[in-house]
């Protein structure tokens, strides 16, 4: 009878070390896919405007947000305003030396940006003073 009850255990720690293994794989699997998907570019371009502010800000993630004045507007409304974030500390101290000046900022915007990437889901990487 204790034969039997010892070959049962060991089935039993068996099938849940192959459980735990298919369920770990399972997991980075799904957490690699996920991952993917939030940081996954669905468009990229170039925005024009007046950089009017840019700031470091947040609690826990300090991230890099700005905000650009589109051309062609003289009001300054909802709808005339784009809200972005900075990509690393580089682009940010770029950005501090142009505000006020119109800039051209190119960009990608995520499906989903992770909190440690910005507030918003458009990222600017780079961005070129222009000429009035």
């Amino acid at each position: 009878m204790s034969i039997q009850f010892d070959q049962a255990k060991q089935k039993a720690g068996k099938f849940l070390r192959r459980s735990l293994w298919v369920l770990f794989a399972a997991f980075l699997v799904f957490s690699a896919g996920y991952y993917f998907w939030r940081t996954y570019p669905k468009s990229e371009g170039t925005r024009t405007g007046i950089l009017f502010k840019i700031s470091k800000k947040g609690y826990v993630f300090k991230t890099y947000e700005g905000q650009l004045q589109l051309g062609g507007t003289s009001l300054m409304t909802q709808q005339s305003v784009w809200e972005f974030s900075a990509q690393n500390q580089a682009v940010y101290e770029k950005l501090q030396t142009m505000e006020g000046k119109p800039v051209k900022c190119k960009y990608k915007e995520l499906v989903n940006a992770f909190p440690w990437q910005g507030d918003t889901n458009y990222i600017v990487y780079d961005t070129e003073e222009l000429q009035e």
